[in-house]
């Protein structure tokens, strides 16, 4: 009896040791389990949070930049189907206004920022640069100027085509309005700011070439990259020099802008503005901007 006694309280002894046991066993695949899914939630979440850009960037500024930014918009949007790229052709003065006061992301200006724009807050970029083309009517056989030739011409020491070896009539200047960064450009590099003469003040630079187009004895000043296969008008050499992408970046032909992003120091873009910024400020968008008629800087 004594030995059946023992023999029985061996063998439960050996069942609860099994039993427990087997309910560590379980415990451990159990936590396993929980870490393997812990796992799996950190990765999937990792997946889900990379998301296609999206949303509308607002651009706003200088005309003359309407093929780049045409060309560079249109390119962004089909590669994020999911951004709008707006541009709204007010000049640079009022875009570099409207990006001051917050009223789009980037500005457009087709001149450098002045030191007091900069002080109020702005950054500028250059993107490319642009030859300034001095272009006369078609009619006339006039095809080069120097630098002060055309100086003398838009401050009135010049008033006959004949003075510059030309067939005798008068001539009839057209100039861009305040605020535009051609304006500026041309004023500045000709030394004219505040002492030129006109015959029509027009606001774009469409404008400037259907003027001269259409006006005998007329000269005016435009974007290089808007006058290019233009019928009806001559796109001057300048002091024996054409504006083209190689004279513009090699500093040969001397009547030429910047063409710059401007945005706010102070205030982060978006996330679609600012990939945006950086892509049409790198060597990635180069050839875009060459076929727009600029000249990219990125390298």
């Amino acid at each position: 009896m004594k030995n059946t006694k023992k023999l029985w309280s061996v063998a439960l002894a050996a069942v609860l040791t099994l039993a427990l046991l087997a309910g560590c066993g379980s415990t451990g695949d159990t936590q396993q389990d929980q870490e393997d899914g812990q796992d799996n939630q950190t990765e999937d979440t990792g997946d889900s949070s990379t998301t296609e850009l999206s949303g509308s960037i607002n651009t706003n500024g200088s005309t003359s930049m309407e093929e780049v930014i045409g060309i560079l918009g249109e390119q962004f949007m089909a590669d994020h189907p999911g951004v709008t790229v707006n541009y709204d052709p007010t000049g640079s003065g009022s875009g570099i206004e409207a990006v001051t006061n917050g009223s789009c992301d980037i500005g457009l200006s087709s001149r450098a920022l002045k030191d007091e724009e900069k002080e109020a807050g702005l950054t500028e970029t250059t993107v490319a640069l642009d030859g300034i083309a001095i272009i006369v009517n078609g009619e006339n056989t006039v095809t080069d100027l120097s630098v002060q030739q055309i100086a003398d011409i838009y401050t009135g020491k010049i008033n006959d085509w004949s003075e510059v070896g030309g067939t005798a009539g008068t001539i009839a200047r057209i100039i861009r309005e305040s605020g535009s960064g051609t304006r500026d450009g041309f004023e500045s590099i000709t030394g004219t700011e505040d002492a030129c003469l006109s015959d029509q003040e027009l606001s774009s630079t469409g404008a400037v070439i259907e003027a001269v187009r259409t006006t005998p004895g007329a000269i005016g000043y435009a974007s290089l990259s808007a006058v290019q296969e233009q019928e009806g008008i001559t796109v001057l050499t300048v002091d024996g020099v054409a504006p083209s992408e190689e004279t513009v970046l090699d500093g040969t032909y001397t009547i030429q802008r910047p063409f710059v992003f401007a945005t706010r120091a102070d205030e982060p873009l978006s996330n679609a503005a600012q990939a945006f910024f950086d892509w049409a400020t790198s060597a990635d968008a180069n050839d875009l901007i060459k076929a727009a008629g600029a000249v990219p800087v990125a390298q």
